[in-house]
């Protein structure tokens, strides 16, 4: 027993951090039996109340059958309630959770079908010349009385019949806006189901108005401008039947564009599920055939109707087990049909010599056969394998295996069309591709922080963008007529949300639009430190103030505190600077001793806010220099240089941490009384003068030990007020930890022997 709650607690560990695949395992229970586990896919997020529960197809392990998993052992691990029974459906476990729910509040946004699509609203006025040629009839929309009145007003130019009417302010109302036909997104762009928008939290924003100038108030639901006529943009119209006919008679509709869009709050439901099953089950002893049919489209299923048909793609797949044989394979055949229907059928082969084959079938649902809300197509899958020569089993022979499935897809009518705001037909467009308008813009900005927005990425398929034109409500300064630009907004915009649109005028005087937003945040600075220069002990460390905060609201010097302090390995006295941390930019800071120390600092800004940071950093050790040197084991007295032995000596001492070595001093000793020993003998230096090749004179037959003693000098930056020379590392070769072997250290003296020549 205590093997197989091990073995569960490391499924349940797998399944915590996402590794769980299928496995098979041997039961420590079942004699001859085997232990499998398939995971379901940690599927998070979902919304909707038809996601409270929802349904997995699980793929057997390779080398399982559906047959061969023993009853009542199918289990369920993992945090979700199942429903109803864990079942083995067309080859793949079928087993049905109960999701965990998740309630989360979160802003949203409606917009026209897209989240970078505003609604755009393009109310106007008629305009119409009389048959005189000079005169015009303005229509006016009078606020205070909720009606529109008209006027006649004599021409401005010359000609006749007049070209374009007398300059006029006026005003329009909108169609009521109607946030029921918004599609709601997360500010990640991510859809949202209208019926989870809290209704009482639905707030109107509109943009500037597109490429006219004027005035916008909201009343009632609808948009009332004031601009002048003629504006840029009219389309021809026409004339009530009661107006005076005539040669010069015309009606034009003089109209703004203007964007907008909403704001709410939405609570979501959301579902998640995670976990795995596990199950016992028999492996095969003769040839067995496992088929699965998977239904890949359409995806999700059931789906909507859209347009005059559903394309259908199965994947039917059929795995050999229990039989390894692959030469006397003589053909895989598959077979896919509908139930009812037209009854279209299918068939494929694939003759290649495998224990595993699949193939995919494509159907289709025409709309005609979607009579009522929802419909269900049902399909019958076959998988058959043939074998060149009969194979024999415990029953008998046999020729070919076979394996049926079903699978079903389902289709539901498309939702009523959501009806938007009407909007006036546009004049005809000009030939052309439209060019496409791109905003490159952040998502958060502090108040009073300068924010660049960026529409250079935009393009055109067929030519070149001439003008640029920007939206940007709520925000101060402005963008000309640039591919860039800056604004900011103001302390009391923090938590709101705001609009930035583009359109964009190609050389065909074709236009593009798009938006995005950016959300305004508290300008709280941002409490930085930096620690440079070399981290080592006695070292030259620069501590720097790198804080930030929006431009319109700077940092107070005098309220910036900066504290340096020992963590471990070293004291606050280690830590060696002049003057004060007051009013930090930068300071050099020298740590006598390694160790983890931290620097806090506090620094607050004009707008009344503050903001902490924290770094955490290690000293390192000075390290000793490593002490080696290379040295003739053994040398002989030379008569032509007055029986002396001259020894070469080669310095390999180096520095661990790359400091400088400056300074050497090498000494000996002589076992006098050759008693196999040096510790009672004194050491006599030879050379002083920092040599890394000096040669030793010796006269006097016998053994010497040669010491070689290293001094550092700093490789890296110091403050000098703060060490001395006893900061700076030493090693000898007798004491160094890394200690060179004595028989290395030393050098024999002796005569050389005589030469004899023996001549007959």
């Amino acid at each position: 027993m205590r093997t197989k709650q091990l073995w569960i607690a490391a499924m349940v560990i797998l399944l915590a951090f996402g590794l769980l695949v299928p496995t098979l395992t041997y039961s420590a229970e079942s004699t001859g039996a085997k232990q499998g586990s398939v995971s379901i896919p940690v599927t998070t997020g979902l919304t909707g109340s038809g996601n409270s529960a929802k349904t997995f197809y699980l793929d057997l392990p390779s080398g399982v059958t559906g047959p061969a998993i023993k009853s009542g052992t199918l289990k369920y691990l993992g945090n979700n309630s199942t429903v109803g029974a864990i079942t083995i459906e067309n080859g793949k476990i079928k087993v049905t959770l109960k999701g965990n729910v998740k309630d989360e509040t979160f802003p949203v946004v409606g917009k026209d079908g897209l989240f970078t699509k505003p609604f755009l609203s393009t109310p106007g006025n008629s305009i119409w010349r009389y048959a005189d040629g000079r005169r015009w009839q303005i229509n006016d929309y009078k606020e205070d009385k909720g009606y529109n009145v008209s006027y006649n007003k004599n021409a401005d130019d010359y000609g006749t019949p007049s070209a374009i009417p007398p300059k006029t302010t006026v005003s329009t109302k909108s169609d009521p806006v109607n946030p029921s036909a918004a599609t709601w997104y997360k500010l990640n762009q991510t859809p949202v189901p209208s019926s989870s928008v809290i209704q009482s939290s639905i707030k109107l924003n509109q943009g500037d108005l597109i490429g006219d100038t004027g005035n916008v108030s909201v009343k009632n639901g609808k948009f009332v401008i004031t601009y002048t006529v003629p504006s840029k943009l009219f389309e021809p119209e026409q004339v009530s039947g009661s107006f005076p006919k005539g040669q010069w008679v015309e009606g034009r509709l003089y109209y703004v564009t203007l964007p907008y869009y909403f704001n709410a709050e939405a609570k979501v439901t959301s579902y998640s599920y995670a976990g795995s099953v596990t199950f016992d089950y028999s492996p095969p002893d003769q040839a067995t055939l496992n088929g699965t049919a998977t239904l890949e489209k359409p995806s999700p299923n059931p789906i909507k109707l859209e347009g005059s048909k559903v394309d259908v793609k199965i994947n039917v797949k059929g795995e050999l087990l229990g039989y390894t044989n692959s030469s006397n394979i003589e053909e895989w055949v598959f077979y896919a049909k509908e139930k009812d229907g037209s009854a279209k059928a299918d068939m494929k082969k694939e003759y290649g010599k495998m224990l595993t084959a699949s193939k995919s079938f494509d159907f289709q649902i025409p709309a005609s056969r979607v009579t009522s809300d929802s419909f269900k197509q049902d399909y019958a899958l076959t998988v058959i394998i043939r074998f060149k020569n009969p194979v024999i089993t415990k029953t008998g022979t046999i020729t070919s295996l076979e394996q049926k499935m079903e699978v079903s897809a389902g289709v539901y009518k498309k939702d009523n069309p959501v009806s938007y705001p009407s909007v006036p037909n546009k004049p005809t467009k000009p030939e052309g591709k439209p060019p496409i308008a791109r905003i490159s813009a952040p998502k958060y900005v502090k108040a009073g922080s300068d924010m660049m927005v960026y529409g250079g990425n935009s393009s055109d398929p067929d030519g070149y963008i001439t003008d640029y034109a920007w939206g940007t409500p709520g925000a101060e300064g402005g963008i000309e007529n640039t591919a860039r630009g800056y604004v900011w907004y103001t302390r009391d915009k923090v938590g709101q949300t705001f609009p930035i649109s583009l359109t964009v005028v190609d050389n065909d005087g074709l236009i593009g639009s798009t938006s995005t937003e950016v959300t305004v945040i508290e300008p709280i600075p941002s409490a930085t430190l930096e620690i440079t220069g070399s981290l080592k002990q006695n070292r030259k460390t620069t501590l720097t103030n790198s804080s930030t905060s929006p431009t319109r609201f700077p940092i107070i010097k005098s309220k910036t505190q900066v504290t340096i302090s020992a963590v471990s390995g070293g004291t606050n006295a280690d830590i060696k600077y002049s003057g004060s941390l007051a009013e930090l930019e930068s300071k050099d800071v020298l740590f006598r001793k390694p160790g983890k120390y931290k620097a806090n600092i506090h620094v607050e800004n004009t707008a009344g806010y503050g903001a902490d940071g924290e770094i955490t950093f290690d000293i390192a050790p000075d390290e000793v220099p490593s002490v080696y040197f290379d040295v003739a084991q053994k040398m002989y007295r030379d008569p032509e240089k007055g029986n002396r032995a001259i020894i070469q000596i080669t310095d390999r001492s180096f520095s661990t941490d790359k400091d400088v070595l400056n300074r050497r001093i090498w000494e000996y000793r002589y076992d006098s009384n050759n008693d196999g020993r040096f510790t009672d003998e004194n050491w006599e230096i030879f050379n002083n003068e920092n040599e890394i090749n000096p040669k030793l004179e010796l006269t006097q037959v016998g053994r010497y030990e040669i010491r070689l003693t290293v001094f550092e000098e700093f490789g890296q930056p110091t403050i000098e007020d703060y060490v001395t020379e006893a900061d700076r590392r030493s090693a000898d070769s007798y004491t160094d930890p890394i200690k060179q072997a004595l028989v290395e250290r030393t050098v024999e003296i002796d005569n050389r022997a005589p030469e004899v020549d023996w001549d007959l």
